[in-house]
């Protein structure tokens, strides 16, 4: 008991550890090294706990995917639909992308890691099914499932930074009107939604998301962060 209890919390010591490294170096300039001299551990330590990087990308990509969700539910005003928050999480993503290169490279590689995008399409499906099941009430998990391949994909589109003069709001007015129809919403309240969150002050939120999150793993006790791991 006392070795897993020991296990446990070295594992929760890395996850704190990279979680700070990938979000104030970025994710694609930390290296396992800069992680291990932190800690003060062996790279083969660290290997025991996360084979590669991108587990332990996978292991914060889990954490902040309900994070952010339950941050952004308390952003919308009282009575507004939970639709209004999934559209939310993604704008302020795409608001960090656009202007924070460190926030920008951790979410963009979520998308591109084949772990991370399992998880994250999981994680969506599950939540679309419940705030889209009245739009879509003939829908099994597994169309829910397929539905989330299509827009993960649309919310890649958003998140990259493209050349050209495509402005951020016109990107996000078309991925969400994409996403919102996918589901079956209608066309009048859509676009009444999108409207609504265009208003919104969502490049100042989603900083806040982030510097949320930082302090959240940094502060959490070990047995909350137990608690959210499920480990």
């Amino acid at each position: 008991m006392a070795r897993a209890q020991k296990n446990n919390l070295t594992r929760l010591q890395i996850i704190k550890v990279a979680t700070k490294l990938f979000l104030e170096k970025g994710y694609s300039s930390t290296t396992a090294k800069m992680i291990c001299n932190e800690l003060g551990i062996s790279t083969g330590n660290l290997t025991f706990y996360f084979p590669s990087k991108e587990h332990l990308l996978a292991e914060m990509t889990d954490m902040f995917c309900g994070f952010q969700w339950e941050i952004t539910k308390q952003e919308t005003s009282e009575g507004e639909s939970y639709i209004t928050a999934i559209c939310l999480e993604l704008v302020t993503m795409a608001a960090l992308c656009e202007t924070d290169p460190v926030s920008g490279d951790f979410y963009l590689s979520t998308y591109t890691s084949p772990m991370c995008l399992n998880i994250i399409r999981r994680n969506d499906s599950k939540r679309a099914q419940i705030v889209f099941k009245d739009y879509q009430p003939n829908w099994t998990s597994e169309d829910f499932d397929v539905a989330e391949i299509v827009v993960s994909g649309i919310e890649y589109g958003l998140l990259m930074k493209p050349e050209g003069s495509v402005s951020l709001t016109d990107r996000i007015y078309a991925a969400l009107k994409s996403i919102l129809f996918l589901y079956g919403v209608g066309k009048d309240e859509a676009h009444a939604i999108i409207d609504h969150i265009l208003e919104m002050n969502y490049n100042d939120l989603g900083k806040r998301f982030m510097e949320g999150f930082k302090e959240f793993v940094n502060k959490s006790n070990e047995q909350a962060l137990l608690d959210l791991l499920q480990i």
